[in-house]
């Protein structure tokens, strides 16, 4: 069975303009200056999680204001006064992480995806050189308000992410694995033990050990995916061990190859069980809508979402795989 070249059919990227033709503001970023930032962020988030219980449109207002103070804090550190282009401010933040030597395999650049529409709300995603996807967490009467809405929810995690709380060390993998073991009531043992559920947890925690919260986000995300679509269940029937699992897709991106496949698992399944591309579809759908509007990173919603889109283009109305 074979993808057609309908396989790489996507939603429409758009990239920050940096032409001549645009007005740009000269930041100064400093290690000190961002020490400092995210110290502010760091605050502000703080602040949020303990304003106690919330329905939804309090949760959104705190949301918001988290948000904006965080992004208020950024351009007085970074430009002495209180507004900034925060479209430019996202790309420039990465760029000068580029430049201070951050390993960015795929550069610097910033894309914004918009969704089509043709009426509000308006929705665009934008995904960080990392892999890390946000969307505008708003209802946008425009474009450019949406995308706005998803550089600052970017913002605001790029910022919080370069705090030392969001650092992987020895004492925050100890309490990790210590909550893990709370949460999923096991024991000690099973933490020395890679071929339990926590000891493969600790394992990919030791081997991220000086990385960020998003940079292991990015990682989880593969293996949150493998998991969903049933990979991971058939390598252990193939009698793979968590730990040859977990040293090979590691250092395995996620990338076209291991989407196209993906989308042929469902289109497989969808053979045996009609409908169940469409159904789970659905679900994913619900499922990026609630934690975009949530503000939450995105990658493992959107990339279901993308993946069973993907699949679902490759079958004709009739079930049949379009060769």
């Amino acid at each position: 069975m074979e993808m057609t070249a309908g396989t790489n059919k996507s939603l429409p990227s758009q990239r920050v303009n940096t032409g001549k033709n645009q007005q740009t503001t000269q930041m100064h970023y400093t290690p000190h200056n961002m020490a400092t930032v995210a110290a502010d962020a760091a605050a502000s988030v703080h602040a949020s999680a303990h304003a106690g219980p919330m329905n939804d449109a309090k949760a959104k207002t705190v949301l918001k204001e988290a948000v904006d103070a965080v992004v208020n804090s950024f351009a007085k550190h970074t430009h002495g006064h209180g507004r900034v282009n925060v479209v430019e401010a996202l790309q420039e933040f990465w760029q000068m992480k580029l430049e201070r030597g951050a390993d960015l395999t795929n550069g610097a650049l910033v894309v914004y995806e918009s969704q089509p529409a043709t009426t509000p709300p308006f929705v665009c995603y934008v995904s960080l050189p990392g892999g890390s996807c946000f969307g505008s967490f708003q209802i946008c009467n425009t474009k450019a308000e949406a995308r706005r809405s998803a550089a600052k929810i970017a913002l605001m995690n790029s910022v919080f992410n370069e705090h030392p709380s969001r650092k992987i060390t020895d004492e925050f993998i100890e309490k990790a694995i210590a909550d893990a073991v709370t949460s999923f009531q096991g024991t000690t043992s099973d933490a020395e033990n890679p071929s339990t559920g926590i000891g493969a947890f600790k394992f990919m925690l030791e081997a991220n050990r000086g990385r960020s919260m998003l940079e292991f986000q990015e990682l989880m995300t593969v293996f949150q995916l493998l998991h969903w679509n049933g990979s991971l269940k058939a390598m252990r029937e193939r009698n793979c061990s968590r730990q040859e699992v977990l040293a090979h897709y590691s250092h395995r991106a996620l990338d076209d190859d291991m989407r196209s496949q993906m989308a042929l698992d469902w289109i497989a399944r969808e053979q045996e069980s009609p409908d169940i591309i469409a159904n789970e579809l659905e679900v994913a759908e619900k499922d990026l809508e609630g934690a975009r509007l949530a503000g939450r990173e995105l990658r493992f919603y959107k990339e279901k979402r993308d993946i069973l889109v993907l699949a679902l283009s490759q079958i004709s109305p009739n079930g049949e795989t379009i060769a």
